[in-house]
């Protein structure tokens, strides 16, 4: 299929209720209606909009001295609200004093790793600051991984200290020992070891610039095996003045309520920066539970909350019940609301504002809906392009060498400029950071970031994003590598190659894994034998939910798999094919063969279980 007709076929999609909210562009009342909501906030709009515009790197603000400049100035506010308990910012900065002290002791300072495996609580979150207000680097461990992957990702982080949650033990006990650094601690030691030690703000928070190193957030990236993008304090001080002071606009009477992962920046950067945009509260979910959501954000007592596209889809998916409009939740901030459900989404649940972005953890830029605009994932004020692609996903250069852009209302591959202005954090490996560099694109000498996404034009400096091109696909929330699910299910025994890929699945956002399988001569497959297997080699959203069987692969003439032709052909035509197809129903019962009414469960959050 070429790109001109991939994105006619894009263009003319019905599946999200109509063709024209497919191809929604953005008007001029669009943005007068948006700017009408902004009117009340105007005064902390005015206030944040100079970082949006101008931050220079060697500026002593960081997200420590934010966060301790709130302490001083409203130390009896509240800060951080878990399980309905409520910690001030006073004291939570004092608890974060403490805990900088031990990291001190155990040698911590400017550029040092502190790794943190841990659920979502409030010591987690507490943890990271305590680093970051040393200088040091919070790498944010994933705590799905697991064995070999969480070995690797543990190595890339060359940490001086690791600090682990109990509730984490299955995680951190599959690391070996030779990987782990020399300073490590559980919650409680590392609690002990803070007693006693001094609260008082670190000499240091005041003299970091906001160039420095803040987080490393794991990213599946390309190559198979995680990747840690760089998160600068800068490009968070970025997200605090365009996210949260020009776009979400909490009051300090507000609290943000976070069900997702502290090691994604969706709760980590988005959110908290909201929240340190104006000195409001943050509320961590242990765990999204779409049953016992509501319950927790009214325990909690939040005014908003952030998302993923499959969380707002799993809890429209629940039944009706009084909790859904006895809240007090008025924003919510995240990506992948899709358009067919947008509508049904705020009515349902009495949302007044939904504050789309798109962005991700190793690009420059971020787009926001800061106007409040419907079906889209929002504006940039920074520069970038939409491009032709190619079958492979690649930007595709024209007869000059050069790359051409989409118009308006079209549909292509997004690229975010590289300047002085608008520096990249990249990862830590300069080597995949370069790989991801399109140079020479549209003038000798120009640089741009390749986001590895297909977005559409809306005009006005807007866009909504489409899908994820290459070798990663996205699914609950997570990129998923291709390369690295086929490296576990090619270990299974039975297994002579496999090919990864992502297929859609109508009601879900994302792809849903899928994966064909050549067996070895002579071999059968015991589908529930091999669910088993890919369980305990990889993430649980990672594992496939679909399995075909093939006799061998169609490769192109550089010997890659024709992974294009086995997307087109899904999960249902794959059975008309000859090919016997299994779907994956969960971590007790593993695979089964296909049934009709699979999709629907999964659409309803019905399968796979666990």
């Amino acid at each position: 299929m070429s790109p001109d007709t991939q994105r006619k076929d894009v263009q003319n999609d019905t599946t999200n209720g109509s063709t024209k909210d497919a191809v929604k562009t953005v008007g001029v009342a669009d943005l007068l209606r948006g700017v009408v909501k902004m009117a009340p906030h105007a005064s902390g709009m005015i206030k944040h909009a100079p970082g949006l515009i101008r931050r220079p790197p060697e500026a002593k603000k960081t997200i420590g001295s934010v966060f301790q400049k709130h302490a001083a100035a409203h130390p009896d506010r509240p800060f951080v609200r878990f399980e309905g308990r409520t910690t001030t910012y006073g004291e939570a900065n004092r608890r974060v004093n403490r805990y900088a002290a031990v990291l001190s002791e155990a040698g911590v300072g400017k550029g040092d790793v502190v790794a943190l495996l841990s659920k979502n609580n409030a010591t987690d979150l507490l943890l990271m600051l305590a680093t970051v207000k040393l200088g040091a680097i919070a790498g944010m461990l994933n705590y799905n991984q697991r064995g070999h992957v969480l070995e690797h990702s543990v190595g890339l982080l060359d940490a001086k200290v690791l600090v682990h949650d109990p509730d984490c033990a299955e995680a951190f006990e599959s690391i070996p020992k030779s990987a782990l650094p020399e300073h490590v601690y559980d919650f409680a030691r590392f609690d002990a070891a803070a007693e006693g030690k001094p609260d008082s703000d670190p000499e240091i928070t005041a003299q970091l610039p906001a160039s420095t190193k803040a987080f490393y957030i794991f990213t599946s990236g390309t190559t198979g095996m995680p990747k840690a993008s760089v998160m600068s304090h800068n490009r968070w001080l970025a997200s605090l003045s365009g996210i949260g002071g020009l776009a979400v606009r909490l009051r300090h009477s507000d609290t943000m309520y976070v069900p997702l992962p502290l090691y994604h920046n969706n709760a980590l950067s988005v959110s908290l920066s909201s929240v340190l945009a104006s000195g409001a509260c943050i509320a961590i979910g242990r765990s999204f539970s779409a049953s016992k959501f509501w319950d927790d954000v009214i325990l909690n007592r939040a005014t908003a909350f952030c998302y993923i596209g499959e969380l707002c889809r799993y809890l429209l998916a629940q039944p009706e019940k009084p909790t859904d409009r006895q809240h007090s939740v008025h924003t919510v901030v995240g990506n992948g609301m899709r358009p067919d459900i947008w509508d049904e989404f705020r009515e349902r649940f009495g949302v007044d504002r939904v504050v789309e972005f798109y962005g991700a953890s190793e690009l420059n830029l971020a787009f926001v809906n800061a106007f409040t605009v419907d079906k889209t994932a929002g504006f940039c004020p920074l520069p970038y392009k939409i491009v032709e692609y190619d079958d492979e996903g690649n930007p595709k250069r024209n007869d000059d060498g050069r790359l051409t852009e989409v118009g308006k209302g079209g549909t292509g591959l997004l690229l975010a400029q590289i300047s002085d202005r608008v520096p990249i954090d990249g990862y830590t490996d300069e080597e995949e950071t370069e790989k991801k560099i399109v140079r020479d694109a549209f003038k000798k000498g120009d640089a741009y970031f390749n986001s590895g996404d297909l977005v559409r034009d809306q005009g006005f400096a807007h866009i909504s994003f489409v899908d994820r091109l290459g070798d990663t696909f996205r699914w609950k929330g997570e990129n998923v590598a291709t390369t690295e699910v086929e490296g576990a299910v090619d270990s299974y025994d039975a297994v002579a190659q496999s090919v990864v890929y992502g297929v859609e699945v109508p009601g879900t956002d994302g792809r849903a894994g899928m994966v064909a399988i050549k067996l070895r001569e002579g071999a059968d497959l015991d589908p529930k034998r091999l669910a088993e297997h890919l369980y305990e080699e990889l993430p649980s959203y990672a594992v496939p939910l679909f399995v075909r069987i093939v006799d061998d692969f169609e490769r192109t003439s550089t010997f890659k798999n024709r992974k294009v032709e086995l997307r087109k052909e899904g999960y249902a035509e794959a059975d008309a094919d000859g090919g016997q197809v299994y779907v994956l129903l969960g971590k007790e019962k593993g695979y089964v063969e296909y049934y009709e009414d699979y999709a629907d469960e999964v659409a309803a959050a019905k399968v796979p279980k666990g």
